[in-house]
């Protein structure tokens, strides 16, 4: 034992689920030897939100929901582990076991949507870089929305939703990012005009915290409760301003705007059960206990979908969902 003592030899066996890991530690008595070799005083843990969170992870009582991840980085998962584990805290906070399908936008740019996406409770875009995938993320997106099935974009994913309805509802034909096609007839994503001199792509970035304010009714301020909110951004291009009247005039809600209106940080489509886009990165937030509003208004469509259909409440998780 290298002259530790026996007591003070902690062991980290594999666990069901990692948030078993704490209540294992306390087991061992690691919270205590810790204290004393500090010389401090504490009271025994309440660990008691651990526990219901590992119960509520091993035995959900209200059945499963199936989301699709519809990404370009499907086959190195842990690319989408800040995501996955969002998703895991709503499923948590909605008592449901998480089926996650982790699918490759580049196979949904051809071929049947409906035998691919058909089967799931709602769909997920994530953020991503380059045009690699872009066209399947593009039509995963038209299917849900035309299919009124949950929806949730993420960075690229909001700017894809925002490509997608340009073209096929506002008839912008040939609407695309200028990450992708600089060329386009409709550069519905581009830089801002203060970005274009900035020749260090670096330095074009938008990094961090940045304010948020919420458009009053709409889906955002209700899953919020808040008028104003601070979110985390990585990411380099935006909205594009100048097709800002075109989108809302083809029903596309700009809910989520920069305090001084030259951002688009929100998209959303009413009178869908759950459409709704975002610049930021909300999974950055996300807590085991306190998971990101957005993400638990997300898997609560997707149980509220789950049910309209009558598809059946039991069934084993995935193998995405273990960890």
């Amino acid at each position: 034992f290298c002259n530790v003592p026996v007591r003070a030899v902690i062991a980290a066996p594999d666990v069901r689920v990692i948030y078993e890991l704490p209540l294992t530690l306390h087991e061992q008595g690691l919270d205590k030897l810790l204290a004393e070799r500090l010389n401090i005083w504490s009271r025994d843990p309440d660990l008691s939100v651990w526990r219901r969170t590992v119960d509520r992870y091993l035995s959900p009582g209200k059945g499963h929901v199936s989301i699709a991840l519809v990404g370009k980085y499907v086959h190195l998962r842990d690319s989408y582990k800040s995501l996955h584990e969002s998703l895991v805290h709503a499923a948590l906070e909605c008592d449901v076991k998480l089926e996650l399908d982790y699918v490759d936008s580049e196979e949904l740019e051809s071929g049947d949507l409906h035998a691919r996406l058909g089967h799931h409770d709602a769909i997920l875009v994530p953020g991503g870089f380059g045009d690699r995938g872009a066209e399947g993320k593009i039509r995963a997106i038209q299917y849900a929305r035309e299919n009124q099935i949950p929806f949730f974009g993420i960075c690229l994913g909001m700017q894809m939703a925002v490509v997608e309805y340009a073209r096929n509802v506002c008839s912008l034909a040939g609407a695309n990012s200028a990450e992708f096609d600089d060329k386009a007839d409709h550069l519905v994503v581009d830089f801002m005009p203060d970005q274009r001199d900035i020749e260090e792509k670096g330095a074009t970035m938008r990094l961090g915290a940045y304010p948020c304010a919420l458009k009053p009714d709409s889906l955002a301020a209700k899953v919020y409760g808040a008028s104003h909110i601070s979110e985390r951004h990585r990411h380099r291009y935006e909205v594009n301003n100048e097709y800002r009247d075109a989108l809302e005039q083809g029903g596309l809600v700009l809910s989520g705007l920069s305090p001084d209106k030259r951002l688009v940080e929100m998209v959303e489509l009413p009178g869908h059960p759950h459409f709704i886009g975002c610049q930021f990165h909300p999974e950055f937030k996300s807590k085991p206990h306190k998971p990101h509003p957005l993400f638990t208004s997300f898997v609560r469509a997707a149980v509220e979908y789950h049910t309209r259909q009558g598809r059946s409440s039991c069934g084993e998780a995935s193998e995405a969902h273990v960890h």
